[in-house]
């Protein structure tokens, strides 16, 4: 009796307990959940919060406990997880895992937004895949050059998950790789109307470039058509934009994209002035979405010719220059 109330022996009993406990939570929380497994790809979503990848990981089965891989990661680094594409597997510990995630993932994020032009979407790829300055610049003049059609209006704008050692050329393709798969449907209905699908891209990213919203762009459309079946000069601020801008670019000038116009730019001698020259311009301005490119194949049938956008950007037309030049004095002045 005496000896099961010695304070060694409670000390020793304690202690025994408290490593047999210790080594149930390690061998329950703290180890692989499986002893062999191969590396899969777990992607955390664009935007998502620790605690909803950490989720994920749990739900997944990569992980046994929320709790312990969270205090893992804060002990591994304490940063945050970049959303992206890592390869993890079961058969890794929760620290191993917190290790991987907390390092830059090999599977980036990259948002492409609708009617930028391709040095814009340049820059994007290049702070998102680390390209220096070099490669950003083979990109533009070179691997979105391959193709006559293809220099312009082609690079989809979506969300995209990219391998950073993809190539740049790669990069390129697997754009035009998602504007062929999206466009696909349009492409038919082009046929069926005898349009040409360059021309179609064309009219849709000057609509995207001149519209204030995805409702204004069946009207402008049809004003944009209405004036090339009457042959007329479009007078199209974006195109003057994108001939002014594209002249800074080569010249290795720093550049404003898509600045305010200036009285003198409309002398600009460009192909794509389209106040000094009529039809429409060598290439698209930009990479239009898909409601441009819809309102593109079909134009809401109107008399007007001319529109413009108040401060509000609400669209008001007009069917003669008079009566344009009334909502001028009217709306922007």
């Amino acid at each position: 009796m005496f000896l099961f109330k010695s304070p060694k022996f409670i000390f020793a009993l304690v202690a025994l307990i408290v490593f047999i406990l210790g080594v149930f939570i390690y061998l329950n929380l703290f180890v692989a959940n499986q002893k062999t497994a191969s590396l899969e790809n777990f992607v955390a979503p664009l935007n998502s919060e620790n605690s909803d990848i950490i989720s994920n990981l749990k739900t997944s089965g990569f992980i046994k406990n929320q709790f312990v891989f969270n205090l893992a990661r804060v002990l591994k680094s304490g940063g945050d997880i970049t959303p992206g594409g890592y390869k993890i597997s079961k058969s890794m510990t929760p620290w191993q895992i917190a290790g991987v995630l907390t390092k830059a993932p090999y599977l980036k994020w990259v948002v492409i937004p609708e009617g930028r032009r391709k040095e814009q979407i340049a820059d994007i790829l290049a702070e998102a895949l680390r390209w220096n300055d070099e490669i950003k610049t083979k990109w533009i003049k070179e691997d979105t050059a391959q193709k006559s059609d293809y220099l312009e209006g082609v690079y989809f704008p979506d969300t995209y998950l990219i391998p950073i050692d993809e190539t740049p050329l790669e990069v390129a393709n697997r754009l035009i790789g998602r504007f062929n798969e999206k466009f696909s449907p349009y492409l038919q209905e082009a046929v069926k109307q005898n349009i040409k699908w360059t021309t179609l891209i064309k009219i849709a990213s000057l609509i995207e470039r001149e519209t204030g919203g995805p409702e204004d762009m069946p009207l402008i459309s049809g004003i944009i058509w209405n004036r090339l079946l009457k042959k007329m000069k479009l007078d199209i601020d974006a195109t003057l934009q994108y001939a002014r801008d594209s002249a800074l670019w080569e010249a290795q000038t720093q550049v404003e994209w898509w600045a305010s116009l200036k009285t003198e730019d409309k002398k600009i001698d460009s192909k794509y002035n389209t106040y000094l020259y009529a039809g429409l311009p060598p290439h698209p301005i930009a990479n239009p979405g898909l409601d441009a490119i819809a309102a593109a194949l079909n134009p809401e049938k109107t008399d007007c010719f001319y529109y413009l956008h108040d401060s509000s950007k609400q669209i008001h037309c007009a069917k003669t220059y008079t009566e344009h030049k009334q909502n001028i004095d009217r709306y922007l002045k």
